[in-house]
């Protein structure tokens, strides 16, 4: 018997294989989505500390944001060309030395600097927990675990803004930075002797793909952050933009040409893939955009200390943490498309609702049942969307797929943040309570608007199902491994 024909016939591994490859993408998955809201909740003591202008908060958060959206796809072709479980290991130590880097900033271009990297390595790390966690369940099962994959994502939203408060109330800003860096130390080797390794349906790598992508989403990314301060009509921000499209044209005619395309067009061609990546984009656009300018209202407007705004946010961040779960499950069930609906709707419903009773007076008791609405909506989207969009697409291009979703939905977070931090600076300032709720109650109704546009969306999309040749397209040794993986 030859080796390969041995490994192919190699017997189920234990369930409790499975086990760590759950525990160690969602850990690699919290502390990546931990990150962000932490520094979301820390803004205002960085903006003390640093002195930093609105301008160099939102490339604090940004910077972060614009080389994780930039990078995604390129994270997730690195993978399936030099190993998920490598690259997966790699990207987790690239952002523990980065959180490292941040730990020790004295100045917001180093800080900056260092955020950019963690950017680095966490679009290299997302998109891979996401096919590895598919890589390792059935298609049958796949809602329940990308239900528990989507809790952990809900709990790192849970406990951000939580973590961030008392880091900063009891020590200094600079420790959630520290935090990061035990945990990274304890995954990486686990990840590199318990994760099961495998690659992509190609063994080659589409570089032209990756040197079109990469500066396409650079220049449309810059221009939507840089836009409110420089001129929406300046050469700078004209030539970006020019320049970014150009990019993304030029990416889209060679992805259709190409013999390993990094991105197959024809995933477009699906109503599933296309519209639940649209519905994604406008949930990170009028959410993350929305929680950049709430998270910070309790600090400025209401003079909260970090560890009293980040209790206040509990009732938003805590649902998805329970709700997940259950949506994941449910969408194995009735399929992703009312859950995604109704949890858009639900996002909207309580943006708008903000909006409308936001006063520098308000009563937290008036702001909970708005809270506990946009947590549930946003809960109701995390798995069955990742869901639809796995669904959509063979087995063994999990990776390009949720490459593409990640980079699309993140683009929508860098987006939603600029456009909404320019209708704030339009409209408000963080001068005195009044100038920065004036700010804030003009910017949500547009996070609004954008997410029941999301809403709509949702509703076009198809009853999704397993692709008619998923079973035929999926690797005998990764169906031999379907229902327990087994550890390397």
């Amino acid at each position: 018997m030859t080796l390969t024909s041995r490994f192919l016939r190699r017997p189920p591994a234990p369930r409790s294989s499975l086990s760590w490859t759950l525990a160690i993408v969602s850990l690699g998955l919290l502390m990546t989505t931990l990150d962000n809201l932490v520094v979301t909740t820390a803004l205002p003591s960085i903006r003390h500390s640093l002195g930093a202008s609105i301008q160099s908060l939102e490339w604090t958060v940004n910077a972060y944001t614009l080389t994780f959206a930039v990078l995604l796809l390129t994270g997730a072709a690195l993978g399936d060309r030099l190993g998920r479980r490598r690259m997966f290991a790699v990207g987790l130590a690239i952002f523990t030395l980065a959180s490292a880097g941040a730990a020790v900033s004295a100045s917001t271009d180093a800080l900056i600097a260092a955020r950019a990297l963690q950017g680095l390595g966490a679009a290299i790390v997302l998109p891979l927990t996401l096919t590895l966690l598919s890589e390792a369940v059935s298609p049958a099962r796949r809602g329940m675990a990308l239900g528990i994959w989507g809790g952990v994502s809900g709990l790192g939203v849970a406990i951000g803004p939580l973590v961030g408060g008392a880091v900063v109330s009891g020590i200094s800003w600079h420790w959630i930075f520290w935090i990061n860096v035990p945990i990274g130390a304890v995954l990486v080797p686990l990840a590199l002797t318990r994760l099961n390794e495998s690659r992509g349906p190609s063994d080659r790598l589409d570089l032209c793909g990756l040197l079109l992508a990469a500066p396409g989403l650079l220049g449309m990314t810059y221009a939507a952050i840089r836009g409110q301060a420089l001129g929406w009509t300046s050469a700078t921000i004209l030539i970006a933009l020019a320049s970014g499209i150009g990019f993304l044209i030029a990416f889209v005619a060679w992805e259709l040409r190409a013999p390993a395309p990094m991105l197959p067009m024809r995933f477009f061609r699906a109503r599933a893939f296309a519209g639940t990546n649209g519905l994604s984009f406008a949930m990170y656009f009028g959410v993350f955009g929305s929680i950049f300018l709430l998270a910070q209202f309790f600090q400025t407007a209401q003079g909260y200390s970090p560890l009293q705004a980040g209790l206040r946010t509990l009732p938003w961040t805590g649902m998805p943490m329970i709700v997940a779960p259950i949506a994941g499950i449910l969408s194995d069930r009735i399929g992703p498309r009312p859950l995604m609906a109704v949890g858009l709707a639900l996002q909207a419903t309580a943006i708008a609702w903000l909006a409308a009773i936001l006063t520098p007076q308000v009563a937290y008791s008036r702001l909970i049942i708005p809270f506990m609405l946009a947590g549930a909506g946003m809960a109701l989207v995390f798995a069955p969307s990742a869901n639809a969009v796995l669904s959509s697409v063979r087995p063994r291009e999990a990776g390009q797929a949720s490459g593409a979703t990640n980079a699309i939905r993140e683009l929508g977070g860098v987006i939603g943040v600029a456009v909404l931090a320019s209708v704030f600076s339009a409209h408000g300032s963080y001068t005195s309570p009044q100038a920065y709720t004036a700010g804030l109650t003009a910017a949500l109704p547009v996070g609004a608007v954008v997410l029941a546009i999301g809403a709509v969306i949702a509703l076009m999309v198809p009853k999704t199902a397993p692709a008619p040749d998923a079973q035929e397209d999926r690797p005998a040794h990764t169906a031999a491994i379907a229902e327990s993986p087994s550890s390397a």
